[in-house]
C-alpha cells in the first residue's frame, strides 16, 4: 500500500510539474509602444514532407549582421525538429514600417540553384512572433501556359507583409503575406541581384489575450467538418458497439447452455464423456511456453497502457493546446522513464507467479523489449538525418540528455518495480488443478491457426478508430492542428472495449475446440490492431499523402513500425487480462474434479 501511495504522488507530482512547465512556457509579455519583440526564424523544408526540415539559414537568407543567436530550448522543442534562431527583422511593438530593406545582396550561381530547388520542392518557411507561429511559401513555380517542366519559371519572394494584430499591450495575431509583384527570377543560371524587404501592419482587434490561440484550433476543426467529423465517430462507434453486443449476447446464451449441461451432466452419470472446454480444465492453465518473454510483453504492455491514460490526462486538462512547442514529446520522455516501474513491478511479478527462476533476465528482457527496437531505429533514423543535415538530427547534447533519462530515471525505476514485483509473493490464482501431462490437442480446420484469428481480432477493434486515424495521421504528418481529445478519448476506450470483447470471444471459441494453448494467442489476437494500423500506414503513405523522398519515407515507416509495435504490446496486454478474467470465471463456475 505504501509503494502505491508513493506512485500516486509521483504521478500527481509529474502531472503538476508537466502542467506548471507547459503553462510558464506560454507568452505572457505586455509591450509599450516602440518596444522590441523578438522574432525567431524556426525551420525550412518540402512542404509535404513535414520530417525533413532544415535549418532556416541554411538557405542564403539575409543573415544578422552579428552572429547567429540561437534560442535556448527544452528537449521536448529540440524533438520536435524546433532550431529557432533570431531573425533580421525588427517588429518593434505598434512600429510600422513600409517596404523597409533587409539587405541587398547579389545572389550567386550557386545560392540561386540553391533558391531554386527549394521552390521546385514548395519549400515552406516557419517563424515565431511572441510564441505564435507564421508560416509562407519562399517561392512559387509559374507553370501558366507550359506544357513541359523545362519551360517553367522559378520566383523568389522577396518581400513579406507582416500583418498583427494587438489589444491594448498584448500580441494577439500576426500572418505573413508574401508580396506576389515583389519577385526575384531563378530561372537561370546567373548571378542576380535581390533586395529583400518587409512591411509590417499594425492593427487592434477587441480579442483577448486568452483566447488568442482558439484562431489555430478553429482552423483544424471548422464547425462544418467538427459536426462530419461527430457523425462519422457516433456511427462507427454504434456499429461496433451493436456488432459487439451482438457478440456478447450470443456468448452469454452459449456459456448458458454450456453450465446447464455440465450441470446436468454432473447431476446424470459421472462417466460419461465430457467434451468441450470443460474437457481440458485440466490444462487450461498449464503454464505457457517462452513465460520470461510472455511476462516481458505483459510489462511493456501495461507500462504503454499506464503512459497512453497519463497523456490522455494531461491532453484533456488543455496542456497539449496549439503550437505549445515539443509539450507532447517532453510528456512522453518523462511519464515513460516514471512509469518503468510499472513494467518492471508487472513482469517480475507475473513471471514469478508462473513458477519463472530467472527473474534478473526477465527484467533485462522487459527493459529493452519496447526500447531495444525503438533506439535501433532511431539510429537509423537519425543517422539518416545527420546525412541530409536536417533539424530532425539530435544534437549530441540531447541524446546524453536522454541516456541519463534512461540510466538514472527508467533502470533504477525498472529494478525497484522488479524487486517489488519478486517479493510480492502473490501465487498465480487458478481454479483448477493442471494435470501432470498435456492432452494432445486435436486436429483443427485452418481458419483456427494464430493468422487467420489475429485478423479476425484486428479487423473489428481497427474498424473502430480507422476514421479517426485519417485526423491523427493528417496531424503528426501533415500541417493540420489536432485539438479534440475528447473524441479521441471515446475512440481509446471503444478501443479497449471492442478489444478485449473479442479476444474473449475468440478465448472461448478456441477452448471449445479443446485447444488449451490459448496464453500466447489472446496476447497476439489482442495486439492484431497493430498490425492493421501498420497496414493503413501503406494505404496513407500512397493514396492520401504527398510524401516523397528517402529520408521522409524512412521516417514516417520507422517511427509508425515503432507505435505500431507499441499499441500490439499495449492492446495484447488489454486482450490477455480480459481473457484471464473470462476463463477463470468460467472455470471457477463449474465443478471440475
Amino acid at each position: 500500500m505504501n509503494n502505491f501511495s508513493i506512485s500516486i504522488l509521483v504521478f500527481g507530482s509529474l502531472i503538476a510539474s508537466c502542467l506548471t512547465h507547459v503553462r510558464s512556457d506560454a507568452s505572457d509579455h505586455r509591450y509599450k509602444t516602440g518596444d522590441h519583440v523578438l522574432l525567431y526564424a524556426n525551420k525550412v523544408g518540402p512542404f509535404h514532407n513535414p520530417s525533413e526540415t532544415y535549418r532556416y539559414f541554411d538557405l542564403p537568407f539575409c543573415s544578422p549582421d552579428a552572429i547567429i543567436k540561437e534560442k535556448k530550448e527544452a528537449l521536448g522543442e529540440v524533438l520536435n525538429g524546433d532550431r529557432l534562431v533570431i531573425a533580421p527583422y525588427k517588429l518593434n511593438f505598434r512600429d510600422e514600417k513600409d517596404s523597409a530593406v533587409v539587405c541587398r545582396k547579389k545572389l550567386k550561381k550557386m545560392e540561386v540553384a540553391q533558391f531554386r530547388s527549394a521552390v521546385e520542392k514548395d519549400y515552406y518557411f516557419q517563424m515565431y512572433y511572441d510564441d505564435l507561429p507564421i508560416w509562407g511559401f519562399i517561392g512559387k513555380v509559374d507553370k501558366e501556359g507550359k506544357t513541359y517542366q523545362s519551360e517553367y519559371r522559378y520566383f523568389l519572394y522577396k518581400h513579406i507583409q507582416f500583418d498583427i494584430l494587438y489589444n491594448k499591450d498584448r500580441v494577439i495575431e500576426i500572418s505573413a503575406r508574401m508580396d506576389p509583384n515583389s519577385l526575384v527570377d531563378l530561372t537561370e543560371d546567373k548571378e542576380v541581384d535581390a533586395e529583400f524587404m518587409y512591411s509590417v501592419k499594425w492593427k487592434e482587434t477587441d480579442t483577448s489575450f486568452e483566447k488568442r490561440m482558439e484562431k489555430y484550433s478553429l482552423s483544424s476543426s471548422l464547425p462544418h467538418h467538427l459536426e462530419i467529423h461527430w457523425f462519422s465517430i457516433i456511427n462507427s462507434c454504434v456499429t461496433v458497439l451493436l456488432l459487439t453486443g451482438f457478440l456478447a449476447t450470443i456468448l452469454m446464451r452459449v456459456l448458458k447452455n454450456d453450465f446447464m449441461k455440465y450441470a446436468q451432466d454432473e447431476e446424470a452419470a459421472d462417466d460419461q464423456e465430457e467434451t468441450g472446454w470443460k474437457y481440458i480444465h485440466g490444462d487450461v492453465f498449464r503454464f505457457p511456453k517462452y513465460k520470461s518473454l510472455f511476462a516481458a510483453a505483459l510489462g511493456s504492455g501495461s507500462q504503454l497502457f499506464t503512459l497512453t491514460v497519463f497523456i490522455f490526462m494531461l491532453a484533456l486538462v488543455g496542456v497539449f493546446y496549439p503550437y505549445n512547442r515539443g509539450a507532447l514529446f517532453t510528456a512522453l520522455v518523462v511519464i515513460y522513464a516514471l512509469t518503468s516501474g510499472i513494467a518492471g513491478f508487472t513482469a517480475a511479478s507475473f513471471y514469478c507467479q508462473l513458477e519463472g527462476k530467472n527473474w534478473v533476465r526477465n527484467l533485462l528482457l522487459t527493459g529493452c523489449l519496447f526500447c531495444g527496437p525503438l533506439f535501433l531505429t532511431f539510429c537509423f533514423l537519425n543517422t539518416v538525418a545527420i546525412a541530409y543535415s536536417a533539424t530532425a538530427a539530435l544534437p549530441f547534447g540531447t541524446i546524453v540528455v536522454i541516456v541519463l533519462i534512461w540510466t538514472l530515471v527508467t533502470s533504477p525505476l525498472l529494478v525497484l518495480g522488479g524487486i517489488a514485483g519478486k517479493n510480492s509473493k502473490a501465487e498465480f490464482q487458478a481454479p483448477c488443478r493442471t494435470t501432470k501431462y498435456p492432452r494432445e490437442i486435436p486436429p483443427l480446420p485452418w481458419y483456427r491457426s494464430a493468422i487467420p484469428q489475429m485478423a479476425m481480432a484486428g479487423f473489428l477493434p481497427f474498424s473502430a478508430i480507422y476514421i479517426e486515424l485519417y485526423y491523427i495521421f493528417a496531424s503528426v504528418w501533415g500541417h493540420r492542428i489536432y485539438t479534440i481529445y475528447s473524441i479521441l478519448f471515446i475512440v481509446f476506450i471503444i478501443l479497449l472495449i471492442v478489444t478485449a470483447f473479442i479476444t474473449v470471444a475468440l478465448t472461448y471459441f478456441q477452448l471449445a475446440a479443446e485447444d488449451h494453448e490459448w496464453w500466447w494467442r489472446s496476447f497476439l489476437c489482442g495486439g492484431s490492431t497493430g498490425v492493421f494500423i501498420y497496414a493503413y500506414c501503406l494505404y496513407y503513405y500512397y493514396a492520401r499523402s504527398d510524401m516523397s523522398g528517402f529520408m521522409q519515407t524512412s521516417f514516417f515507416f520507422g517511427y509508425m513500425a515503432c507505435i505500431c509495435y507499441g499499441f500490439f504490446l499495449m492492446l495484447g496486454a488489454v486482450g490477455f487480462r480480459a481473457s484471464l478474467l473470462f476463463v477463470r470465471h468460467i472455470y471457477r463456475s463449474i465443478k471440475c474434479e
